[in-house]
């Protein structure tokens, strides 16, 4: 409780974000994108991607998660799920792209600052060969110009402090760069 008896919020990963919500339904409904391949969940949150991921057949899933509750949100919700989800805490965003043939991100774009450093990471990962999708309700920063729609679905977003209401998010790719 704060000082003035108002509850805390939960923190960010236990909402099931939009963008989240929107790359594990399209996977679910595409098991192919993944299956057989080694895969890169950025900003995991806790877990629900790499979760759809690997019991679509990934060989491999890797969640990038910083906060360390989140962390072992995703040990235990993979565990309850009977799957097996490797996780880092290191800045993935810092390095070279990393030895995985897709990246799944949901929920990355939330402001300019995050997109400034997520977009040339995940430009340089496609440019290696790496595919990429993001899920995102098209919020504010997301780099629309860069990327290619593959998907729409309806979808309630806790994670943005809203009712849940819904709104049309989106699955993207990223554009090939030249």
């Amino acid at each position: 409780m704060r000082s003035n008896d108002t509850e805390d919020a939960p923190p960010y990963w236990a909402y099931s974000w939009a963008g989240g919500t929107l790359l594990a339904r399209h996977i679910l409904n595409h098991p192919d994108i993944v299956r057989g391949r080694r895969v890169l969940d950025l900003g995991a949150g806790s877990g629900i991607v790499g979760i759809a991921v690997r019991k679509c057949g990934a060989s491999r899933v890797l969640a990038a998660e910083i906060d360390t509750n989140a962390i072992a949100a995703i040990s235990l919700n993979a565990e309850a799920n009977g799957v097996v989800i490797e996780v880092t805490s290191g800045d993935v965003l810092a390095g070279a792209p990393p030895d995985v043939d897709v990246i799944v991100a949901g929920d990355v774009f939330y402001d300019a600052q995050m997109a400034a450093r997520v977009l040339p990471f995940l430009l340089a990962s496609r440019k290696a060969g790496i595919d990429v999708l993001i899920g995102d309700p098209r919020r504010k920063a997301l780099p629309l110009a860069a990327l290619r729609l593959v998907a729409e679905y309806a979808v309630p977003d806790f994670g943005d402090g809203s009712t849940g209401q819904g709104s049309i998010g989106g699955v993207f790719t990223l554009v090939d760069p030249d």
